[in-house]
């Protein structure tokens, strides 16, 4: 064959494929195009503009951003009613979801004495080793039940005050539950007593941080009342308690819904409180109240399970005999009843002149029976209100001019002499003076039979039926300089005063700890004492001994704004050089760092010679050898 035929066929073939693969490129440029504008049609059709499509041979490629997922989800369905479903490539993202509200945080704190657990929810970020640290030194205890949990959001505003706020109060209430978030801070917790229940709300209340609203569910137990009192009185000025114990709410509850039968209106403080003398108590306080209700007037006192009710001036002897008679008959058993008619002092000839005063143990003066006249009276009231107080004087004595001269002499030796006791009455009669009660002075007794003697002579006849209680001595019932070191230093057992990390500053954990310290200085008497400052051995000696020597001062400073008399204390630092345990281990560097106070006892005397004590000895000294002197001298005159 031919070279130009060969040329001729080979061309052909060439040519074929050439418009071949044209075509083939047209065919598939076609298809794109076809499916590009068919799926941008139908996706516009349903507002899913924001889709971008371009085709790469049969695939139909979806990008752009979708508003949700859900639009997403529409565009790739749409675009698979469009070309096979297979041939849909998704390319899209998904507009970025608005962040997630934040969680509630929250802590619940649950401490008895020493044993605390904590569950809730914190922020990832909240040093978390910082609040397991601080709460062990709280109660003493490494091994801190932790269930929390975290979550990576950013610390609300508010809850690092609420953390502090919350584990303050922890260290106060030593049975306590704790709920804290960042705005609000719950407390439920049982204190010790009812007094010591007011002072931490007291102290919780102001050292609150402004913002964060705080709640407060602290129980105490009933106090023991002792003797079981209460005086319920009806006179010119209407119906009243003096003092009202209770045993249960209930009990109260009958208490004053009699009182109020009897006129009583207003609020009324009525304690509820252990040691009744009997389950029955209610019941015999509210029929005594009604017996003073039916005889229109007078008094019942209660101490225990003696009742003494005593009329008003000139009820009628009968109408008397049946009311007493009636509560004696319905009073349970344990009661015992001393009813005592009062004469009307308006008639001379309804008994003998009679002056009494009682000192209540709150205080109140309550002045009845006869005066001379309305200047005596005034008299009685203003030296009375000089001896115990304006607010708890009550003048309720009448004026009888038949009474003797001096009268007015014997009534104000009775209330001087009153004024020395606790609690008690003075009884005056033309006859006689009787002073009895409770005092705390031992000498009360012979001081008032001296008062007495002197003003009425020595023989006036009068009796004094004194009764010393220790627990009235405001003396003897301080603590010893002893028992105060002995206290303080149990309380530092339990709960070290601790400092912010390379400061003087209290932290805010160890306030409660001086509040105790200070409750036990006000018992105490007075006394010398040493605050000392101690740290580890870390760091230079002295910088240690300027830190432990501030950090005294500052405890010094701190007891001294909780009006401790501080006058007699001192503040020193010592550094690293007394050390209680090993510089080796962190345990011992934590024992090192520390606060002591003790007592600072007397050095013991030491006898020093004195100048005359020197000078007689020198004498005697002196007059021997002068006399060893003479002999000498004498033999000498012998010899020659």
């Amino acid at each position: 064959m031919r070279v130009s035929s060969l040329l001729i066929l080979a061309g052909t073939f060439a040519s074929a494929a050439l418009l071949s693969l044209i075509a083939a490129r047209f065919a598939v440029t076609l298809v794109e195009e076809t499916s590009e504008y068919s799926v941008r049609q139908s996706l516009d059709a349903k507002s899913l503009t924001w889709a971008e499509v371009y085709a790469d041979g049969l695939q139909v490629v979806l990008t752009g951003t979708a508003p949700s997922e859900a639009s997403r989800f529409l565009a790739i369905s749409t675009a698979g009613t469009v070309v096979d479903a297979a041939r849909v490539i998704d390319e899209m993202d998904v507009e970025a979801l608005a962040a997630l509200a934040a969680p509630r945080f929250s802590i619940e704190i649950l401490r008895n004495e020493n044993d605390v657990s904590l569950i809730g929810l914190i922020p990832a970020s909240a040093d978390r080793e910082d609040l397991l640290s601080r709460l062990a030194r709280i109660s003493n205890d490494d091994e801190i039940a932790d269930l929390l949990e975290s979550a990576d959001y950013d610390i609300p505003d508010g809850w690092d005050n609420a953390v502090d706020f919350g584990l303050e109060a922890l260290e106060a209430l030593p049975r306590s539950k704790i709920s804290i978030d960042a705005r609000r801070v719950t407390i439920t917790a049982m204190a010790e007593s009812e007094a010591r229940k007011l002072k931490v709300e007291a102290r919780l209340k102001r050292d609150a941080p402004s913002g964060l609203r705080v709640g407060f569910d602290i129980s105490s137990p009933r106090p023991v009342i002792t003797p079981f009192t209460l005086r319920f009185l009806q006179d010119e000025t209407g119906p009243r308690f003096d003092t009202c114990s209770a045993h249960t709410e209930e009990g109260r509850s009958k208490i004053l819904g009699a009182a109020r039968k009897a006129g009583l209106e207003g609020e009324v403080d009525c304690r509820i409180g252990l040691g009744v003398p009997s389950p029955h108590w209610s019941d015999a306080a509210a029929q005594s109240i009604a017996a003073i209700a039916e005889l229109n007037g007078g008094s019942v006192t209660f101490s225990d399970a003696d009742i003494t009710l005593v009329s008003a001036p000139g009820v009628d002897q009968r109408a008397f005999d049946r009311v007493v008679g009636a509560l004696e008959n319905s009073l349970p058993d344990v009661f015992a009843l001393h009813a005592v008619l009062t004469p009307d002092p308006s008639d001379p000839g309804q008994g003998p002149a009679e002056f009494v005063a009682t000192l209540s143990p709150e205080g109140l003066v309550q002045l009845n029976g006869r005066l001379n006249d309305e200047i005596v009276a005034q008299t009685a009231e203003s030296f009375a209100t000089a001896r115990f107080g304006s607010a708890t004087v009550s003048n309720r004595a009448r004026t009888d001019e038949t009474l003797p001269s001096e009268w007015p002499l014997r009534v104000l030796s009775g209330l001087e002499a009153l004024s020395l006791l606790s609690n008690g009455s003075a009884r005056v009669t033309a006859e006689d003076i009787t002073i009895s009660g409770n005092t705390g002075s031992t000498s009360a007794r012979s001081d008032i039979s001296k008062l007495l003697s002197d003003k009425l002579g020595e023989g006036a006849r009068f009796s004094v039926d004194v009764t010393y209680l220790e627990k009235l001595d405001p003396i003897a019932s301080l603590l010893t300089p002893e028992e105060c070191e002995a206290k303080i230093a149990d309380i530092l057992k339990l709960r070290k005063i601790t400092f912010e990390p390379g400061s003087d500053t209290v932290d805010a954990a160890s306030l409660g700890t001086l509040d105790e310290i200070s409750e036990v200085l006000g018992n105490c008497t007075e006394l010398r004492m040493e605050i000392a400052g101690h740290t580890d051995s870390q760091g230079r000696e002295i910088m240690n001994e300027a830190l432990s020597k501030s950090r005294a001062l500052a405890v010094l400073n701190a007891l001294r704004d909780r009006r401790v008399p501080t006058s007699s204390f001192t503040a020193e630092g010592y550094g690293e050089t007394r050390p209680i345990a090993t510089n080796d281990t962190e345990e011992g560097r934590e024992a090192n760092r520390r606060i002591e106070i003790t007592l600072v006892r007397p050095e013991p005397l030491v006898e020093v010679q004195t100048t005359l004590e020197s000078e007689e000895q020198t004498g005697a000294s002196g007059t021997t050898d002068q006399a060893a002197d003479d002999d000498a001298a004498t033999s000498e005159g012998q010899d020659q």
